[in-house]
């Protein structure tokens, strides 16, 4: 084999590679031998099959698939002398090849970058832990007890208010003419619950028992019954009765209904759960610092088809919600005000692009040069995970995993990039600041405002980076390395 290196830019890789006709004839000679051993061909003996005959049916698909073993050994092969680690699949293209001659194929690769990765006890961090307030607790046991609550006719005469429970008759049109579905008799309505048309309720507070109502609301245009969306309508409504409603008592009996034991172990679950929100929302806004920090702390040239390949991805998404918005007609004119052009559009998705791509690089880095790597338990327990999400249909998504490979990455991913997260975590200078839920949302609303203000965040790139350009190419996204070989001389061989 002879390898001639004919481009080194940047990170960019090309070659000319050359496979002596002997050394395929050779394979193709051992392959046919290998399927003469099994061969059936009706004149011959099982086995005794001679190879001109082999070679003369089973030939061509012979060659071409000791062709593909030869350009794929080859081309690792070549890689490996020179320490190259490709960031993505080569591109190979065979320039030269008949039969009986030598096979030439070039070979162009974008490789992964040299990163030094910085002390990761010089990163400060305050991470905010929020404090759930034992009133939080109260109001979620006030909307259970509401939940369970209970209505009674009123005593007395007066007019209905929000919170009232009106049983009520009522007929619906639309030009004239009752549409399906408009119609019920003693519909049990609460004053306030919004689940009717935006206007109804509000036109049935006041009224006295007896009272008989015209309603005049207009559909909202993404109405679920496309055929009713955007129009007037009319309704004509008794009231039939008022209710008060009366929460669920909180006591023991509230809690048996939710499904614990008592009001004690109630309070406890809630406190619980609103602890596990609460934490992995401030984790997730700790994981943002730590990354916009590693973002700033690092500069090295990314591959340019890695983030033509990640902006192609976000561009893609982008044109489907946009479809989407169109179908459903959520996309108002309110929407349409905060568009930006398409060109300025693409602007900041390529920022975001390179953003991805460079953190991406980054965390598969720090997994491979610390050896960081996901168990097979742990990717079983985010499998079973997925799988839950989908009652009945379990078994479906557990063997939709086992024969997509793409797919499991899509779970193996995030969980190799939260241990990563958490190893830098555990080296960075943390401080834990406890704050009541009351600030922590605050400071959530803050980041929020901060973001959009700031947009993506820039930053300069080398300029070997900007000025290289490739087709796109579609494979996995940015994970972690093989380990790195031991670099050999890139010269000419």
């Amino acid at each position: 084999m002879q390898i001639t290196k004919t481009k080194s830019e940047g990170l960019s890789r090309e070659f000319t590679i050359n496979l002596p006709a002997n050394e395929i004839e050779e394979k193709v000679t051992h392959r046919l031998m290998e399927i003469q051993r099994t061969a059936q061909i009706p004149g011959f003996r099982p086995g005794k099959v001679p190879v001109p005959v082999l070679r003369k049916r089973y030939g061509p698909s012979v060659m071409g698939e000791i062709l593909e073993k030869a350009v794929g050994d080859s081309s690792q092969q070549a890689l490996a002398e020179r320490g190259l680690r490709p960031a993505m699949q080569p591109e190979i293209e065979i320039t030269s090849f008949e039969d009986g001659s030598d096979l030439e194929y070039t070979m162009a690769v974008e490789t992964l970058p040299e990163i030094e990765v910085v002390d990761f006890a010089k990163i400060k961090l305050e991470r905010l832990v929020p404090e759930a307030d034992p009133k939080d607790i109260d109001e979620a046991l006030e909307n259970i007890a509401k939940a369970h609550q209970s209505s009674e006719p009123i005593t007395g005469k007066r007019k209905s208010k929000e919170g009232d429970v009106l049983v009520i008759d009522f007929v619906g049109s639309v030009d004239g003419e009752e549409f399906p579905g408009g119609k019920a008799d003693d519909y049990q309505l609460e004053l306030g619950s919004g689940s009717f048309i935006p206007g109804f309720e509000d036109q049935l507070a006041g009224t006295n028992i007896d009272d008989d109502v015209e309603v005049k609301v207009t559909f909202p245009e993404s109405y679920g019954a496309t055929e009713l969306a955007g129009k007037e309508a009319l309704f004509k409504v008794k009231v039939k009765e008022i209710r008060e409603t009366t929460p669920a008592p909180i006591d023991d009996e509230l809690a048996k209904k939710a499904g614990v034991e008592n009001l004690q172990k109630l309070r406890e679950g809630i406190s619980e759960e609103q602890g596990r929100e609460y934490n992995s929302v401030a984790r997730m806004r700790a994981k943002r610092l730590l990354l916009d920090q590693l973002f700033e702390a690092h500069e090295f040239e990314i591959p340019p088809r890695m983030v033509e390949r990640e902006f192609d991805t976000i561009w893609a998404q982008y044109e489907e919600q946009k479809k989407a918005k169109a179908e459903d007609g959520s996309d108002d004119e309110s929407d349409a005000g905060e568009e930006l052009p398409e060109e300025e559009q693409k602007v900041e998705f390529q920022e975001i692009a390179e953003r991805r791509v460079r953190l991406g690089l980054l965390l598969a880095e720090v997994g491979r040069q610390n050896e960081i790597q996901i168990g097979q338990e742990e990717i079983n327990r985010a499998i079973m995970e997925e799988a839950r999400r989908y009652p009945g249909q379990e078994q479906q998504v557990l063997e939709f995993y086992k024969e997509n490979p793409d797919a499991l990455e899509g779970v193996t991913a995030p969980l190799y990039e939260e241990k990563v997260v958490d190893f830098i975590l555990e080296l960075a200078n943390v401080t834990d600041k406890k704050v009541s839920v009351k600030d922590f949302m605050a400071a959530l609303e803050k980041d929020s405002e901060e973001d959009s203000a700031d947009k993506p965040a820039k930053k300069k790139k080398k300029a070997a980076a900007s000025k290289s350009k490739a087709k796109s190419d579609s494979t996995a996204k940015p994970k972690a390395a093989p380990k790195k070989k031991k670099k050999a001389d890139d010269a000419e061989s």
